[in-house]
């Protein structure tokens, strides 16, 4: 059963804010220009992500910002994976890419016969996020309980990406199930909040 945020009405006004701020940017861009920041993107990461086995990532979403030139850019021996749900009540877990079949929700994921990964670095998308790595997502809390699923089990290292419009400089409330980033990365900056 989900339990109620303490903060609702705040945080549904930052979302929907948010969802604003990332739609209008990302329909602001030609082509060109999108497909040149998401390679600026890769080029900010990738550093970041020597040494890591399995790197998770996401199908996105027509206005969130592409981690797939991240994953093309993935060196020898490390492996790229997507999320994959069985049904849409089902805790979020990690295949390998490539997404090749719908989810529940109708966004690409990898076929159930793809091999499931415990990803060392998890990409997250974005909403919003501050500075100090609160986040806000799409509301339905997959990413929180994936994360802190993994971080049972492991350490984990996680990189929300986004758009510079996404990152905002005052906190975000955050709810005491909220996993907050490690890190952001937009196109133009790194960083770091741990």
């Amino acid at each position: 059963m989900a339990v109620p945020s303490p903060s609702p009405e705040t945080k549904s006004a930052l979302r929907a804010e948010g969802l604003r701020l990332r739609r209008d940017f990302a329909r602001s861009l030609t082509l060109d220009l999108r497909v040149e920041l998401e390679a600026e993107l890769a080029r900010l990461v990738l550093p970041r992500l020597i040494g890591a086995r399995v790197v998770a990532a996401y199908h996105p979403l027509r206005d969130e910002i592409s981690p797939y030139p991240i994953l093309a850019g993935l060196g020898d021996g490390q492996r790229g994976a997507l999320p994959w749900f069985a049904d849409r009540d089902a805790r979020m877990i990690w295949r390998e890419a490539p997404a090749t079949e719908a989810s529940p929700w109708g966004v690409l994921q990898p076929p159930p016969e793809a091999q499931a990964l415990a990803p060392d670095i998890v990409l997250v998308p974005l909403v919003l996020a501050d500075r100090s790595g609160t986040r806000i997502g799409h509301g339905k809390g997959h990413y929180d309980r994936a994360l802190s699923h993994l971080r049972e089990a492991n350490p984990i290292f996680t990189i929300g990406l986004g758009w510079e419009s996404q990152i905002v400089d005052g906190p975000i409330p955050a709810d005491p199930w909220d996993m907050a980033l490690d890190a952001i990365a937009t196109p133009k900056e790194y960083i770091s909040c741990a």
